[in-house]
């Protein structure tokens, strides 16, 4: 299984994931069909299915044209407004793509059906792949929308149950702001403290910060800490759904206090990563 990494709109990623045998390919989030288009004739590879992981335009707008480009494709999401959608999916269920199987995960809050894609191959030596749109993100989680906080904290703590060597490939380039308030939370936290330091480099150099994993996400993102006590102390509240409500009102307040930052430059080609490369590949 491949995974190719490509930063679309202002800070939004969609992926190209590849089954290497079959040379069948599954998109997530498709916003920009035609840069997709021109990955997939590059890879040569065929593209059979697009997985949305909610109804948002900058996750989906790009449905419609791909349906139009190419006919009979399945758009696969958990959401009726999610554009073009073929087939609604339900929590739990099992897809397979060659050797890539995919369980569905819904997880709301965000919106009231966002659905997280978990994928692996059996017998394979590379770790899984977790596709998480806006659920969760490197050092953070998307607004709650939809939802109450809650339905946030049991979206994000059955994401968490996953192995953490998962690698977690989310829908947003947030990382340095999420990582500025993960540091605010927890000052002595010295895996927020690298992670900071490593995101701020991958910054000046244009690169992005996915995939990150969740076993690494256990030890700086502070939405997924809730029952840690340094976190629990910051917020003032004990139960994790009220922990993880003070958080986001404290993001929202750490957000509106600080400089609009610019969003980082995306290249104009794809960055192909492997499951577990560490730079881009050719």
């Amino acid at each position: 299984m491949k995974v190719k990494v490509i930063p679309v709109l202002e800070d939004n990623y969609m992926y190209l994931v590849i089954e290497e045998i079959t040379r069948e390919a599954v998109a997530v989030d498709v916003a920009v069909p035609k840069r997709l288009l021109e990955i997939v004739g590059r890879e040569g590879v065929s593209l059979t299915a697009v997985l949305t992981t909610h109804h948002h335009w900058d996750h989906a707008r790009g449905n419609p044209e791909l349906a139009r480009l190419r006919p009979g494709l399945a758009v696969l999401g958990a959401d009726e407004r999610i554009f073009s959608l073929t087939r609604r999916l339900a929590h739990g269920e099992e897809l397979r793509f060659g050797a890539i199987h995919v369980r569905c995960l819904l997880t709301p809050g965000h919106t009231s059906g966002h659905m997280s894609y978990f994928l692996w191959e059996d017998d394979c030596p590379d770790p899984p792949a977790l596709f998480s749109g806006d659920a969760l993100s490197v050092a953070g989680c998307g607004s709650c929308l939809e939802g109450s906080a809650q339905q946030m904290y049991q979206s994000l703590a059955e994401l968490g149950t996953l192995p953490p060597e998962t690698k977690v490939f989310c829908g947003h380039e947030h990382t340095l702001s999420n990582l500025e308030f993960a540091q605010k939370v927890e000052p002595c936290n010295d895996h927020v403290r690298a992670k900071l330091s490593w995101a701020k480099k991958r910054d000046e150099d244009d690169v992005p910060t996915v995939p990150s994993t969740l076993g690494e996400e256990r030890l700086y993102n502070p939405f997924l800490r809730v029952a840690e006590e340094p976190v629990r102390k910051f917020t003032g509240k004990a139960v994790p759904a009220d922990v993880l409500e003070a958080l986001y009102k404290e993001r929202a307040r750490f957000e509106q206090a600080g400089e609009p930052r610019q969003p980082q430059a995306r290249a104009l080609l794809a960055l192909q990563w492997g499951l577990l490369s560490a730079a881009p590949q050719e």
